[in-house]
């Protein structure tokens, strides 16, 4: 099992399906915009310390608990209900994880547990566990 907690000043909500297309010689080419860019790269930069010698294979649950600043009315560990979604959190994240050789590829997850809070302290918490 891996555990760790990645703090962070903000959640990054750029996500995944947010790349760009543009024309180049009448051909489609798809681009990241600035803002994915930079979370791929802090995501990337997190994750290297916490990977595995050796990346997982096999059947795994990824559990993510997303924990974002708390605003006025919301207490610390009570679920957050608004945007975003936590499908869209977590694919960046995911692919992250493979590329920072988490696991041989994250079609190897097959349970994912995905939450998010408004929480005094701001970060995402992660655990990879084999089934």
């Amino acid at each position: 099992m891996i555990e760790f907690f990645l703090p962070l000043k903000k959640i990054p909500t750029v996500t995944h399906q947010q790349k760009k297309v543009r024309m180049v010689n009448g051909k489609p080419q798809f681009y990241e915009p600035e803002e994915l860019k930079e979370a791929r790269e802090l995501f990337m930069s997190l994750l290297t310390s916490h990977a595995p010698d050796i990346p997982l294979d096999g059947p795994l649950r990824l559990t993510t608990k997303w924990l974002f600043p708390r605003i006025k009315g919301t207490v610390n560990g009570q679920y957050k209900h608004t945007k975003p979604d936590t499908d869209n959190l977590v694919k960046l994240l995911k692919d992250c994880m493979e590329k920072t050789g988490f696991y041989v590829n994250d079609s190897r997850v097959a349970s994912d547990i995905v939450e998010k809070f408004w929480a005094d302290t701001v970060g995402i918490y992660v655990k990879l566990e084999k089934l």
